[in-house]
């Protein structure tokens, strides 16, 4: 019997792979411009500082590379990772694991992490950030449009999310572990929050005879529920990804909109 992706992760099974649910050309990124460019930057910085705050890695300190010799090492360190997770599960995966398929000692990885836990944290910490690039360069794209614009390509945003976590290495896979970690959830519930914060500055003016409390949490919901979409889409194979995609844009769209407050 087969037990539940998140089940499987908890007792380190070895996960059933899963096909990517969209493919690249489904869509076509739009990048984040001017105010939003400024706003990753900023969030980037806040999610390290809440990382730092709530890291359990204090043995001790392991600085950010600076040389391009050094980040490309990091980064191969963390691409390794993210394809061993999703071949091994979150339990089996261990620092010598990823050093012998990365072909460099142990000593070179400790020199950016401090223990595997570190190195699923940065994997998690990447695609959040990647995650949110997105929705900035869809609110870039769409909000000086209107509220209705920008609620008419909701299905847009949930699709490119859906795609840039499939084409991260083990995206899937970190994407269930900011749930099913405790060591990761600050993460992901921090990084919702940044981003609901960003977001509802940008609707304020959309939305006037809304309170901003109230803009707030329906913001907030509206993340949460999307996210748990796109993982029912690597979980569920009875329903389309285009049916989940429809049919989650209008759920958020009621939410957002809704006028019995």
């Amino acid at each position: 019997m087969t037990l539940p992706l998140v089940a499987q992760i908890l007792h380190g099974r070895r996960p059933e792979p899963l096909e990517p649910a969209i493919k690249e050309d489904q869509f076509r990124v739009h990048q984040p411009t001017g105010r939003w460019s400024q706003e990753i930057d900023l969030l980037g910085k806040e999610l390290n500082k809440i990382s730092k705050a709530h890291s359990i890695h204090k043995k001790r300190s392991v600085r950010q590379p600076k040389q391009d010799r050094a980040i490309y090492t990091r980064q191969h360190l963390l691409n390794v990772a993210g394809h061993l997770l999703s071949e091994v599960g979150l339990e089996d995966i261990s620092t010598n694991m990823i050093c012998a398929r990365a072909e460099v000692s142990p000593p070179t990885l400790y020199r950016y992490f401090n223990d595997k836990h570190a190195v699923i944290e940065a994997l998690a910490m990447r695609l959040m950030e990647k995650q949110n690039e997105l929705l900035f360069g869809w609110l870039d794209k769409y909000a000086s449009q209107g509220i209705e614009c920008l609620l008419d390509n909701l299905e847009e945003i949930l699709r490119e999310t859906a795609y840039a976590t499939a084409s991260e290495p083990g995206g899937a896979w970190i994407a269930r572990a900011l749930h099913a970690s405790p060591k990761l959830i600050h993460i992901r519930v921090e990084s919702h929050r940044l981003v609901t914060n960003v977001q509802a500055e940008a609707l304020r003016n959309l939305m006037p005879d809304l309170p901003e409390k109230e803009l707030w949490h329906r913001i907030r919901l509206m993340i949460e529920l999307g996210y748990a979409a796109l993982q029912m889409i690597e979980e569920e194979d009875r329903i389309s990804g285009d049916e989940v995609f429809a049919k989650t844009a209008r759920i958020l769209r009621f939410i957002l909109l809704d006028d019995s407050r």
